[in-house]
């Protein structure tokens, strides 16, 4: 099976390579002001400086399969297929036998890609699984792909945590997006499995320069500070993997996921005064506490009537990168909602965090145990989800990601 999706999906490859033009660089701007496809082969995968869409389709996957071979033909496939479904195609070629399943679900056929980005990365357990090292790449697990420690007030749920493979695809329309993941899990069918997954709606930052501060589910702008992917050389200081890292991971990221639930009716009965010192900023505006426009530089310095106008607990304040010894993060996070919790009969909605950074060790982890420990918004929320993942650089029209892993 896997050997027949091998040679399908370069079919697909073919026509990718012919039918679309190619980006050089992922971090060039044009990547993100382009209406049409955006291009799969370059430098660096997309969906990480892409400017972000307003839906998200998460997935997590753990390989059942104990063949090296079998992980390699899935990921040619896999890139195969997402190239085509970026540009508005199909997940493979016609099939050439009706009384075979269709090679794709059809659920998107006729529909623009509306941005479509499809990104690929690796767990930790896809290295070393409860001491086993089976596909033989150990020794090349980076060391910046730690097992994320425990943070103060964690209560994550193991079927929402981890994963070997994960895929992430993001888009204008939540049906291309959704079509993404079902078809690149069908095609992994006998050799991964799904873990757990999560669709998301309304992004809750701006990634690149033009685009506007959107708002969260608590009714607050965020994101105002956040790295900006058309920033070239914030995203080599800060996001890209140099020489630092196995070669294999040169040009790739590591990206954290934390699924954040949201005390909503709690939040909702909070006074706008707890509110607003909570974030540190005025809820209407954006404006930092103390600062008049959003993009105000945060008065963390000042104090009236010996007290601080930002809160030292205030969320802006413990997640500013000049409190991090400098520590900066790019964010690619959606808001959620899975319904009503059937235990408490509250909503069961929050924020899906998505982070990208050049080493987790000083970048999301020393943030998270400052706002686990100290972040006055914790009253109001509650990790319950996590995931690290080493995320590949691009790969060339002629290869498919994580070759240089895999070979």
């Amino acid at each position: 099976m896997i050997a027949a999706l091998g040679a399908g999906a370069a079919g697909v490859a073919i026509g990718a390579a012919s039918g679309a033009a190619v980006a050089a660089d992922r971090g060039d701007a044009q990547a993100h002001t382009r209406s049409g496809p955006v291009p799969f082969f370059g430098a660096h995968q997309a969906g990480i400086a892409t400017a972000a869409q307003d839906r998200l389709h998460l997935a997590t996957f753990d390989v059942s399969s104990e063949r090296p071979a079998d992980v390699r033909e899935l990921l040619r496939a896999w890139t195969s297929a997402a190239a085509s479904m970026t540009r508005g195609g199909p997940a493979g070629p016609p099939a050439a036998n009706a009384m075979l399943p269709p090679t794709d679900t059809g659920e998107a056929a006729g529909l623009p890609p509306a941005n479509l980005t499809i990104t690929f990365g690796f767990g930790p357990s896809l290295f070393v699984f409860h001491g086993e090292d089976r596909f033989g790449i150990a020794d090349r697990r980076p060391d910046a792909l730690i097992d994320l420690p425990p943070f103060a007030g964690d209560e994550l749920d193991p079927t929402r945590t981890g994963g070997d493979l994960v895929v992430q695809a993001c888009s204008d329309d939540p049906q291309v997006a959704f079509h993404a993941v079902r078809n690149l899990g069908r095609i992994g069918r006998g050799v991964v499995v799904p873990r757990w997954s999560q669709m998301g709606f309304g992004r809750t930052s701006s990634t690149t320069r033009t685009q506007v501060t959107p708002r969260n589910l608590m009714g607050f702008k965020d994101g105002t500070n956040n790295l900006h992917g058309d920033d070239p050389a914030s995203m080599d200081a800060n996001i890209w993997v140099g020489t630092e890292g196995p070669a294999w991971i040169a040009g790739g990221s590591y990206m954290v996921t934390r699924r954040i639930r949201m005390l909503i009716e709690v939040w909702d009965r909070a006074s706008l005064d707890d509110q607003q010192r909570t974030i540190g900023r005025a809820k209407d505006t954006g404006a930092p506490l103390g600062a008049s426009a959003e993009f105000d530089t945060v008065p963390l310095g000042v104090v009236a009537n010996g007290t601080p106008v930002v809160p030292m607990d205030a969320h802006i304040r413990l997640a500013a990168p000049s409190e991090n010894e400098g520590a900066a993060i790019l964010r690619r996070g959606y808001s959620f909602t899975d319904g009503i919790d059937p235990v408490t009969g509250q909503l069961d909605a929050g924020l899906f965090f998505i982070c990208f950074q050049r080493d987790p060790r000083n970048g999301f982890v020393p943030l998270q145990h400052k706002l686990a420990s100290n972040d006055a918004l914790n009253e109001y929320i509650k990790h319950v989800g996590s995931g690290i993942f080493a995320v590949p650089p691009g790969a060339p029209p002629t290869g498919y990601v994580g070759q240089s892993l895999f070979g």
